[in-house]
């Protein structure tokens, strides 16, 4: 399929790449990829980027609720995200592991995408946009801080913002929490409070 009707995820990861840069969003320079196939179609494939040395990932801020400068990295985030939409890319693994987070200067934070394989360029509407945040599993302290930054920048309130971003995280974390249960057997209990 790979090689006769789709293009490979090596491939897709460095033309993403370069359309990103082309958006000045930060990645690792694409360098090259390879594409090894047979009568039968793709074997293999790789992708090759310049090595980035960063400080941290984004699932720091969330299993590190007293990280230093969290709230003013995550309202860079919302800011580098609405970049993002902005430039009508609509990355769909936006979660915790694909974001590279580099400490330039006192509080000023740079963001690099990675596994850029997965990505729509579309225009985005505001529901578009806060279904967007949902791969990020933000606590709610998160959204806040996340939403009010990003309600200014797209002249939306602060509650619409906080309510719909809030609404499609707790939905997604609903649902691979559902998924989990559902493999280990156990019967999901509701506290009756």
């Amino acid at each position: 399929m790979y090689k006769y009707i789709r293009k490979s995820k090596a491939k897709r990861s460095f033309e993403y790449a370069e359309k990103l840069i082309a958006c000045q969003i930060l990645t690792p320079f694409p360098i090259a990829y390879i594409e090894n196939s047979n009568f039968l179609g793709l074997t293999t494939s790789y992708y090759i980027s310049k090595h980035v040395n960063y400080d941290f990932d984004f699932r720091d801020l969330i299993h590190k609720p007293l990280f230093p400068n969290r709230k003013e990295i995550l309202q860079q985030f919302a800011a580098f995200t609405f970049k993002l939409h902005e430039n009508n890319i609509n990355f769909l693994d936006h979660s915790p592991g694909n974001t590279l987070i580099i400490e330039k200067e006192e509080k000023q934070y740079d963001f690099y995408l990675i596994d850029l394989n997965r990505m729509h360029f579309e225009v985005m509407d505001f529901n578009d946009r806060m279904h967007n945040f949902r791969r990020l599993w933000l606590s709610r302290t998160m959204v806040k801080y996340m939403s009010k930054t990003y309600s200014k920048l797209y002249n939306k309130t602060y509650d619409e913002t906080y309510t719909l971003m809030l609404k499609h995280s707790r939905a997604f974390q609903k649902k691979v929490d559902s998924k989990k249960l559902r493999r280990s057997g156990r019967k999901m209990r509701f506290k009756s409070e």
